[in-house]
């Protein structure tokens, strides 16, 4: 039998166990999943198997690894008090994919307001606690659908830090990292990568900035000189419409709404958020925990469909 992808709860007052249900309904014919929480969080009437081994997946029931919370969720209300098994679940997810009993990792969204409050978690969110994991010093965010991969070379900082955070290193680093990705785990042999400017017209010839000239453009030079097919820096204002992506595989952009808003508006309910760099397979839907209709059974299990695949698509790109 094919190796599950085991799904790590995340927030249990959030959307997370009801997608994910949701999502085992979509996919049970189709790629075995394993989630591990704690099933009083699952929605009301949610038939489950527990097990104790990750092979033993039920065809007709969600298959639970089952750890224990200490007290139900309440839906739209995090609680401190589940913060560590929150926590534990990610953890518990990434070694099940290291040992090889799992093919990939899934997360569901965390509150890290909550994880802070109840364990002092210490880490800007999911990607940086993954890589800390894996042991891994750089790792990227890739946001990708059917239409569209884009990779922000700075992620989650002020914009007016951007200039300064956006060296030579990260960008080269970034680069190599994509496009290794694209290759192991896209199964692209030869990725095509557009490079965004980071200013207004990509500088226009440094009238309207320096960057382009004095960092961005030596970088893909060298990549270039190495065999890489990078195209830039280009004007982020052109790069987006339909007959420009028909010549990149990925859009690499400078910082995250250059990158995000592109991919929201193309498809903003089956993007998929993709950790690169790590020595495993992890994705995630991208969204939050949406407090405000969690326990409804209005959530739009979308994005989790699409992680779930894309996790199985990666792997099999990786086995192959």
């Amino acid at each position: 039998m094919t190796k599950p992808v085991v799904i790590s709860c995340g927030e249990p007052a959030g959307i997370g166990p009801e997608i994910t249900v949701a999502a085992w309904a979509a996919l049970k014919g189709e790629i075995p999943l394993l989630w591990l929480g704690d099933p009083r969080h699952l929605p009301a009437g949610t038939a489950y198997h527990a097990a104790t081994d990750p092979q033993d997946i039920h065809p007709g029931k969600l298959t639970v690894l089952a750890r224990d919370f200490g007290s139900l969720a309440v839906a739209g209300k995090p609680n401190p008090a589940h913060a560590q098994g929150v926590i534990d679940a990610i953890a518990d997810g990434v070694a099940l994919v290291q040992s090889g009993a799992a093919r990939a990792l899934c997360t569901a969204p965390i509150h890290k307001a909550a994880l802070i409050d109840g364990a002092a978690f210490s880490y800007p969110g999911h990607t940086e606690y993954l890589a800390a994991l894996a042991g891994t010093d750089r790792v990227v965010m890739m946001l990708a659908c059917a239409a569209l991969r884009v990779v922000p070379t700075t992620i989650h900082i002020p914009l007016a830090r951007v200039p300064e955070a956006l060296t030579a290193s990260l960008l080269t680093d970034t680069l190599l990292i994509t496009h290794a990705a694209l290759r192991r785990d896209f199964g692209i042999a030869k990725p095509r990568i557009a490079v965004a400017g980071l200013n207004p017209h990509a500088g226009e010839g440094g009238k309207m900035g320096q960057e382009e000239i004095e960092m961005i453009t030596p970088v893909l030079d060298a990549l270039r000189a190495q065999g890489m097919d990078i195209s830039g820096p280009l004007s982020a204002d052109t790069m987006f419409h339909a007959g420009a992506r028909k010549h990149y595989d990925v859009a690499v952009c400078m910082y995250h709404d250059q990158a995000l808003i592109p991919i929201k508006t193309l498809d903003f309910s089956g993007g998929v958020n993709v950790t690169l760099g790590l020595p495993f397979i992890r994705t995630s839907p991208d969204h939050g925990t949406a407090f405000d209709i969690a326990g409804q059974g209005i959530a739009d299990a979308t994005s989790m469909i699409a992680a779930i695949r894309m996790a199985a698509q990666m792997a099999d790109a990786r086995e192959g």
